[in-house]
């Protein structure tokens, strides 16, 4: 028999779409009578946290609005939102990671259950106890974010590597820097002269303006010094192809960013398979999808404990005004995270 807290309510607070003709934020509503995404009895790996932050990112809209491709794997009516934090209130016969009352955080794939519900139900993969010291309100902004940033860039460098972070101040951006930053190395980022100064706190050693500078220009006058490459944005188009003047042979270009727009799709698809006698780049490419990892979880947490990183948090809406939220995600000009407050 599972434990909890209290008797399992019967539906939940969530917010909802059927449509996103338009985007999503024009067809999202917040209804008092959604379905909860657990049943009884409980599966055995199972642990239920009802949810006080989510945080937000581009993939919340993005992979609603590819339409009828998705909604084979997300039927509707469904709630978007990947990354939370809150207290667990139940769990499985075979939990033993996680108590009834433990703050926790972490993130589940997309799926009709999203965290912009008052529950979500999640794994020891996609899940890890807040350390003390560490607010709900910071740990909800992990999930995606860092540890798609740690995937990146864990694997593939050591103390003293340099590298070369595409899009520094938003979400991933900013835990990007300050990973590398933890791990020892050196590293250039990129963004507007408006957010270069908080790219240099995070620990950026050196910053290029792209709306100042050609970045892949900016790239090759510093000749081949790059361990790694980290792309959060897709552009400039010709950046993997341009790597081969200030990528390291042994290097490795990380793709996590991009549109969904036919030429930023051509790109990608360029990328991974133009060879280099026809144009295309010579260096190592991939693209990364991020991965549930419970150890991945616990190492960035007990970096912010350390104080070696921390959320970097835009705004924080309150639950009623999740549109607002997603129409300014959408903007794409946001400083790190965007933080839903679920409840109190």
């Amino acid at each position: 028999m599972s434990n909890t807290s209290s008797a399992s309510p019967q539906v939940m607070k969530a917010w909802v779409y059927n449509s996103t003709s338009g985007g999503i934020e024009k067809n999202i509503r917040l209804v008092e009578d959604a379905s909860l995404p657990f049943h009884s009895p409980l599966p055995k790996d199972s642990v239920i946290v009802k949810v006080h932050y989510s945080s937000l990112n581009p993939a919340d809209y993005k992979f609603p609005e590819l339409g009828l491709p998705i909604r084979a794997l997300i039927p509707t009516p469904a709630t978007p939102g990947m990354d939370f934090s809150g207290v667990v209130t139940q769990t499985g016969d075979a939990v033993t990671a996680f108590h009834v009352g433990d703050k926790v955080f972490g993130r589940i794939p997309p799926n009709r259950f999203g965290s912009l519900g008052e529950y979500v139900r999640t794994q020891l993969d996609g899940c890890a106890v807040v350390p003390e010291g560490v607010s709900l309100e910071d740990a909800s902004c992990i999930g995606t974010a860092a540890q798609t940033a740690y995937q990146c860039i864990v694997p593939n460098v050591k103390e003293g590597d340099k590298v070369f972070i595409n899009g520094g101040s938003g979400g991933t951006g900013t835990f990007g820097i300050q990973i590398a930053k933890a791990l020892g190395c050196h590293v250039t980022t990129s963004c507007s002269e408006k957010n270069a100064e908080l790219c240099r706190s995070l620990g950026a050693d050196e910053v290029i303006d792209y709306t100042k500078e050609n970045v892949s220009e900016a790239l090759k006058a510093k000749g081949q010094v790059y361990q790694l490459v980290v792309d959060n944005v897709g552009t400039p188009s010709d950046l993997h192809k341009a790597a081969d003047h200030f990528l390291l042979p042994r290097g490795k270009f990380v793709q996590i960013g991009a549109g969904f727009s036919v030429s930023n799709i051509k790109d990608i698809v360029a990328r991974q398979f133009l060879p280099s006698f026809l144009g295309g780049g010579k260096r190592k490419w991939e693209y990364l999808i991020t991965n549930n990892k419970h150890e991945d979880l616990e190492q960035i947490a007990k970096w912010m404990k350390e104080g070696k990183v921390k959320a970097v948090i835009d705004e924080v809406f309150q639950y009623e005004d999740v549109p607002k939220a997603i129409e300014k995600l959408r903007k794409g000009r946001t400083r790190g995270k965007i933080v839903i407050k679920n409840s109190a």
